[in-house]
C-alpha cells in the first residue's frame, strides 16, 4: 500500500486482510463472494482505493477510507484476472487475464468505475488456421479454437482487429452475455478471403468444426456477415453427421464454393447468399470432400475427395472436364492461382504437385513422417512450404524438385501462410497462442539453394517466448553452413566454347571509325592560351601518365638532349618483346584491354618500324591474336584488334614474308571458327523461325 508498513493479503476464501507489519495488527478486512483473490493493487494518485481480482473475471474496487465496496467492474476479463497494477501517480489500471488480453482502464468518470482506454488481445485458445489477407502482406487472418476470427497486423499492433465470435443468433448472444452464450458456433476449421469486393459485401467465408452451416464475415465492419450458407434440403432439419469440410472464394469475391462431408460441392453468391448450383448430379465425390479450389479466371473448379480422385469441373456450367486417379487418399489441396500449380497432401505423408493445364502430376515429394497439417506457396510459385506433425517445416524447390530447406521445432506447426510479398512466413503451433513470423533470408543475404543431402538431420529451433531460457548461449552465432559461397566465374567455362570479353562496346566497337570520330570532335576554334598558366606536376613521357620524380640539381649534367627519351618504349611494347621468348601473352593483352580506343590506336601504330617499332614486335602481336583465337576467349576484341592492325599496317605486311605467313595462319583459324559459329547460328535461327511460325 502507499501507506508506510501496510500490506494487503488476499486469501483463498475470498477475504482481503489489510495488515500493518510494523505493529503486527490488522487494520481492516473485506470479503468477496467470487472465490479466491487473484490480484491486488492500490491506487497511488491520491484516492484511497484498492482493486482486487477474481477467478471469474470481475474486479472489485474498495474504498479504504469508508471501508466499503465502492464499485464493481464485471466481466473485465472473460477468464480469471491474472494480474493488475495501478500506474504510479496516474488514474490508470492495467489488467491481464488467462483470456490472453491486456487492458488499460482509466478512472475519470463519476462513481469511481473505470472504462477501457486501450486494449490488446489475442486468441484465448490456440489458432487453428492462419492466412494472409490481401496482397500487401500486412494483415494475417487467424481463426482460433476459442471460436473467434481475428486480424493481426505485421506492421503495428494498433491495426489489429477482432472480428468477434461466430454465433447462430447474434441478438440472443448479446442478451445472454459471453459467459452464458449457448448460441456460439464451434471453432472455424477452414476459411478463405478476398479483398476484391470487401467494401461492398462480405469477403470471408468460413466453415466450422462439425457444423453444416458456413458463415460469412465482413472485414471492413469487423463482424460476422449477413449470410449463413447451407444446402436447401437441410434448412429445416440439421443432421449431426453432415458438416462442411472445405471452402474457397473466387478471386472476384462474388462466389463461394463449399464442400461437404457427404461429397456435395455447392456454389453460393457472396452478395445475396443465394445457392447457385451443385457439381455433379447429386454429389461430386463418393467420399468426403478434402479440398476445393477455383482458378484465377473462374474457369475451373477443382475438388479432391477421400475416394482418391481429383476432379476438374467447369465453374459456370458445372460439367465434369477431367478426373485424375490418385495413388492415395488426399488430405488437402492448395492452388497457386497465378501459375496454375496444385499442391496435394496425402494421407501417406507424401506430397504431389499437379499442373491444372495438363492435368498431370509434375512433382512428387516424400520425407515427412507425420500427418501434413498445412501447405503454402511462395508468391512466385517456385517454393512449396509444408508443415507436418513430425514438427518439421520443409521447403521444396519446384523447378529442381529438391528439398532446399528444413528445420525442426519443439512444437508442430498446425498452419502456415507465406506473405504475398515474400518477406515473411507465418506459422501457428500446437498448444501455442501466438503467431510466429519467419523472415525470408534469401531477400537480404546470400543463401544457398542447393539440395539438402538425403541424410540431413535438422537441428531443433526453439520458438521465442516471453520467458528467457537459461540454457541458451546468447553469444552463439548463427550457423553459416547453408550460406552461399560466392562463385568466382572462370574466364572461360569450356575450351570448346567461344567466349566474349566483358569489355563495354565503347572500348572496341569504334576502333575502325576513329578517323571519323576525330573529325566530328574537332574543335571549331583553336584552344586559347590562358593568360596565367596554372602549375602542372611534371609527368614522364609515355601513354600511361606517371608523375616524374623530383630531380636533384647537378651542375655536371649534360645539356645534350637524349634522343632515346623521345622514342620511349611503352609497357605494351616491352611485354610484346618479352613474349617473343616466353610465349606468354596474358600481360600485354591485359594492358591493351585497360586502354581506351585512342590509346589502342597509338600503341598499334608504334609497332611499325617507322613508328619506333620492329617487325619482330609486329610478329609477336599477331601471335598474341593467334593465341586468343586458339583459346577462343575475348573473341570480339581479337577481331577488333586484328582489323585495326590490318588497316594500319597493310603495306608493311604485304611486303614481309614472315608477317604474311602468320597472317595466313590466322586466316585459317578464323575461317574454322566462323564455320562452326555459323552452323550454330543457323541451327538456332531455324528452330526460332519454326517456333514463331508453327501452330502449337
Amino acid at each position: 500500500a502507499p501507506a508506510v508498513d501496510v500490506i494487503a493479503v488476499g486469501l483463498v476464501s475470498g477475504h482481503i486482510v489489510i495488515h500493518n507489519i510494523k505493529f503486527d495488527e490488522t487494520l481492516m478486512k473485506f470479503q468477496q463472494d467470487w472465490g479466491p483473490i487473484t490480484a491486488i493493487s492500490f491506487r497511488t494518485d491520491g484516492h484511497p482505493v484498492m482493486a482486487a481480482g477474481s477467478p471469474v473475471g470481475h474486479i472489485a474496487l474498495w474504498d479504504l477510507e469508508e471501508k466499503k465496496l465502492m464499485s464493481q467492474m464485471r466481466n473485465a476479463h472473460s477468464t480469471a484476472v491474472a494480474g493488475m497494477s495501478f500506474v504510479p501517480g496516474e488514474p490508470l489500471l492495467i489488467t491481464n487475464g488467462a483470456d490472453n488480453a491486456i487492458r488499460v482502464w482509466i478512472f475519470d468518470g463519476p462513481g469511481g468505475t473505470g472504462r477501457v482506454l486501450r486494449s490488446r488481445m489475442g486468441h484465448s485458445a490456440p489458432p487453428t488456421k492462419i492466412r494472409y489477407h490481401g496482397q500487401n502482406g500486412e494483415q494475417i487472418l487467424s481463426a482460433g479454437q476459442d471460436g473467434t476470427l481475428q486480424s493481426f497486423s505485421t506492421v503495428h499492433e494498433r491495426f489489429n482487429k477482432s472480428l468477434g465470435r461466430g454465433s447462430i443468433n447474434k441478438k440472443k448472444s448479446k442478451k445472454k452475455g459471453l459467459q452464458h452464450d449457448t448460441m456460439a458456433l464451434p471453432p472455424i476449421t477452414a476459411f478463405a478471403s478476398e479483398v476484391a469486393h470487401q467494401n461492398d459485401w462480405d469477403g470471408i467465408i468460413a466453415c466450422h468444426q462439425g457444423y453444416i452451416t458456413c458463415t460469412t464475415w465482413n472485414y471492413q465492419k469487423t463482424s460476422m456477415g449477413a449470410h449463413k450458407l447451407r444446402p436447401e434440403e437441410f434448412s429445416r432439419n440439421k443432421p449431426i453427421d453432415i458438416y462442411a469440410t472445405a471452402v474457397d472464394i473466387t478471386t472476384c469475391g462474388n462466389f463461394a464454393v463449399i464442400g461437404m462431408s457427404t461429397g456435395q460441392v455447392d456454389v453460393y453468391n457472396m452478395q445475396s447468399g443465394i445457392h447457385r448450383g451443385r457439381y455433379g448430379k447429386e454429389r461430386a465425390h463418393e467420399g468426403s470432400i478434402r479440398g476445393v479450389a477455383v482458378d484465377g479466371l473462374n474457369q475451373l473448379t477443382i475438388t479432391a475427395g477421400s475416394d482418391g480422385l481429383i476432379k476438374f469441373w467447369k465453374f459456370k456450367a458445372k460439367d465434369l472436364v477431367h478426373s485424375t486417379d490418385l495413388s492415395s487418399s488426399p488430405s488437402g489441396i492448395l492452388l497457386h492461382r497465378d501459375s496454375g500449380i496444385l499442391g496435394i497432401a496425402f494421407d501417406d505423408f507424401s506430397i504431389s504437385v499437379l499442373d491444372i493445364e495438363t492435368w498431370k502430376i509434375v512433382r512428387k515429394f516424400s520425407g515427412h513422417h507425420g500427418r501434413i497439417n498445412d501447405m503454402t506457396f511462395s508468391p512466385d510459385g517456385r517454393w512449396l512450404i509444408t508443415s507436418s506433425m513430425d514438427c518439421t517445416i520443409k521447403t521444396w524447390d519446384l523447378p529442381s524438385g529438391c528439398l532446399i530447406d528444413c528445420f525442426l521445432l519443439d512444437s508442430a506447426a498446425v498452419s502456415l501462410t507465406m506473405s504475398p510479398t515474400g518477406d515473411f512466413l507465418a506459422s501457428a503451433h500446437v498448444d501455442d497462442l501466438g503467431i510466429y513470423l519467419w523472415s525470408n533470408r534469401s531477400l537480404y543475404s546470400l543463401v544457398s539453394l542447393r539440395p539438402l543431402p538425403a541424410d540431413y538431420e535438422p537441428s531443433v529451433i526453439t520458438l521465442p517466448g516471453t520467458c528467457p531460457l537459461q540454457d541458451v548461449d546468447v553469444a552463439e552465432g548463427e550457423d553459416k553452413c547453408d550460406e552461399m559461397i560466392e562463385y568466382d566465374s572462370p574466364e572461360q567455362l569450356g575450351e570448346q566454347l567461344v567466349t566474349l570479353s566483358l569489355l563495354p562496346e565503347s572500348r572496341w566497337k569504334n576502333l575502325l571509325s576513329l578517323d571519323v570520330i576525330k573529325k566530328k570532335n574537332k574543335p571549331r576554334e583553336p584552344p586559347k592560351v590562358p593568360t596565367s598558366a596554372p602549375f602542372f606536376i611534371p609527368t614522364v613521357p609515355g601513354l600511361i601518365p606517371r608523375y616524374a620524380a623530383p630531380e636533384q640539381e647537378n651542375d655536371t649534367q649534360s645539356k645534350v638532349v637524349n634522343l632515346g627519351v623521345l622514342a620511349q618504349k611503352s609497357d605494351f611494347y616491352v611485354h610484346l618483346e618479352e613474349a617473343l621468348s616466353t610465349n606468354e601473352y596474358t600481360a600485354p593483352l591485359n594492358l591493351l584491354k585497360d586502354l581506351g580506343p585512342s590509346n589502342i590506336e597509338i600503341e598499334l601504330r608504334s609497332l611499325a618500324p617507322e613508328g619506333g617499332g620492329s617487325l619482330e614486335v609486329m610478329l609477336s602481336f599477331l601471335r598474341m591474336i593467334g593465341m586468343m583465337l586458339n583459346k577462343k576467349y575475348n573473341f570480339e576484341i581479337a577481331q577488333a584488334y586484328l582489323a585495326l592492325f590490318l588497316k594500319l599496317h597493310l603495306k608493311i605486311i604485304s611486303s614481309e614474308p614472315s608477317l604474311l605467313e602468320e597472317i595466313s595462319r590466322l586466316s585459317m583459324q578464323l575461317e574454322e571458327t566462323w564455320i562452326r559459329l555459323r552452323s550454330l547460328f543457323n541451327q538456332s535461327l531455324c528452330v526460332l523461325t519454326y517456333m514463331k511460325s508453327a501452330l502449337l
